[in-house]
């Protein structure tokens, strides 16, 4: 749940303190998924799972990463729920299907994409 907090320049919505939101084990639940995503390889195998479901071959080889490694980090980012898997005949595929976790992702490129002003306070 978001409020309000009244700021000079602007109003701006700012979280509850997470100490009224999650229990400790979530905030070692959550710090994990941050963990996992620090990691560049899997942050990409996040990222190429956006916007549509990819096998584990097709990610391997658009990633240029074997797919022993690619399987391997798969296995950590379900386990953690930051992909969904849904197999369809003999092939796998996978896919970020949460809401939060695709508007967070979403948000965050967007973030780094954008044009920075170094000159800005």
């Amino acid at each position: 749940m978001l409020r309000r907090r009244p700021n000079a320049s602007s109003e701006r919505l700012s979280p509850e303190p997470s100490s009224e939101r999650l229990s400790e084990d979530q905030v070692h639940e959550l710090a994990e998924m941050f963990r996992l995503m620090s990691d560049p390889s899997r942050l990409r195998i996040i990222l190429s799972c956006l916007a549509e479901q990819v096998s584990v071959g097709d990610m391997a080889q658009q990633l240029r990463l074997s797919p022993s490694l690619v399987s391997h980090h798969l296995r950590l980012l379900r386990a953690a729920r930051l992909l969904q898997a849904e197999r369809q005949g003999r092939q796998v595929f996978y896919q970020v299907t949460d809401e939060h976790v695709l508007r967070m992702l979403g948000d965050m490129v967007d973030h780094v994409a954008e044009e920075h002003d170094l000159e800005a306070p």
